[in-house]
């Protein structure tokens, strides 16, 4: 348990969103001896930068490519969500894709979570193993493999699923093997797209 009556410490702070591209939890604030009355008294004189409720940012912090998906990702809980889906596959730089939404996977039990603009929530009842999930930029998302079975049974672009399973397998980050094994569980459409993949030259 943080001691909220502890002297602030900006340095542990600054340590802690420097690894979230200068975002940073109430909690995370606390454990950094930051008190609700500091955070609030820091967002209000333009310190801290309110995202929103329990989500903070260093004002002077410099920009980076992603991230409002790094924000998405805090704010749903970084300790049990994972960027998924298209987001991930942009993420992972293994297609084309333009995700029209910022995706995120959740355990079924948080299915109930109050959906936040512009975030997809997915649920899964299978908790997900240490193969499921990889990190990039400071943030843990699903997979390549995970990644392109999710996209291809939610119907992203045929063409793009086929780009990502050839990108994927040219930088050794899954086998033919391994998708073969996992595309059939997922239905028809999956399993097709996993064979025209496999054979692009």
């Amino acid at each position: 348990m943080y001691d909220i009556t502890s002297k602030p410490d900006p340095q542990a702070l600054f340590a802690v969103a420097s690894e979230q591209a200068g975002f940073f939890t109430s909690a995370q604030a606390h454990g950094c001896g930051y008190s609700w009355t500091m955070l609030s008294h820091y967002a209000a004189t333009g310190r801290f930068i309110r995202i929103r409720q329990g989500l903070y940012r260093l004002r002077d912090y410099p920009s980076s490519p992603h991230e409002e998906v790094m924000a998405a990702w805090l704010a749903v809980g970084r300790d049990s969500a994972v960027v998924s889906h298209e987001s991930a596959l942009q993420l992972l730089d293994l297609s084309d894709v333009v995700p029209n939404a910022i995706h995120i996977l959740l355990p079924r039990s948080r299915r109930g979570l109050q959906p936040y603009p512009m975030v997809s929530l997915h649920t899964t009842a299978k908790p997900l193993g240490p193969s499921d999930v990889v990190e990039r930029e400071g943030i843990r998302l699903t997979s390549p493999l995970r990644t392109i079975l999710d996209v291809a049974e939610i119907g992203t672009a045929s063409e793009q699923v086929i780009m990502a399973i050839e990108q994927a397998r040219s930088r050794g980050w899954i086998t033919a093997h391994e998708l073969r094994e996992q595309a059939p569980g997922r239905g028809s459409r999956v399993a097709e797209l996993a064979e025209r993949g496999l054979h692009v030259a």
